[in-house]
């Protein structure tokens, strides 16, 4: 008996009864929508903090530009370091002050600082760490830019991603474009 093969019709019962049975019917469909749902959510979440992260950087960006269009950089000396230490009080976690990367530039006009903006990113597609630092006199047009490269939880396929960089990271910037008060300098004694 245990050499026999069974008949069609015991077979056809058999898969009968597997097709009505239901016992395992709720852990097969959670496990089918569970992936896209928690991946939905994920997604969701990082959305947010990246449109948070951005918010913050913004509002960081503008306080420090009010420093230099008021002139009170200019005349507190401010270097790089200074001014990017003004900057960062007005930063907030999950954003780390260590991170970011400034970039202060004058012009004689708003067209001339249009087309003279210079690429935050080399070559290879990665952020730059070296920018520049002129704050401009009274009356300058002056672009403060904030960049600031944000690693992302999830590495997707380009076509989907939230991911700006070569290596798959979101580059978020700030930008304040203005033109400086006319204050005057004060002269170093």
């Amino acid at each position: 008996m245990d050499g026999e093969k069974p008949s069609r019709q015991s077979q056809r019962q058999g898969f009968r009864q597997f097709l009505g049975d239901r016992s395992g019917a709720s852990a097969i469909e959670f496990a089918l929508l569970a992936i896209p749902t928690i991946l939905t959510l994920l997604a969701i979440l990082e959305v947010g903090l990246v449109y948070f992260a951005t918010f913050n950087l913004e509002n960081a960006t503008a306080q420090g530009a009010r420093l230099v269009r008021t002139g009170q950089a200019q005349n507190q000396s401010f270097d790089a370091g200074k001014f990017k230490t003004e900057v960062c009080k007005h930063i907030v976690p999950p954003l780390k002050c260590a991170e970011l990367r400034l970039d202060v530039r004058h012009y004689t006009s708003f067209g001339g600082a249009g087309s003279n903006l210079t690429n935050p990113l080399d070559g290879n597609g990665n952020l730059k760490s070296n920018f520049s630092y002129d704050p401009g006199a009274g009356g300058d047009v002056v672009v403060v830019r904030a960049f600031y490269e944000w690693p992302l939880i999830a590495k997707l396929p380009k076509e989907i991603s939230l991911g700006n960089m070569q290596n798959g990271d979101r580059l978020l910037v700030a930008t304040s474009a203005f033109r400086n008060e006319p204050f005057q300098q004060q002269q170093k004694p």
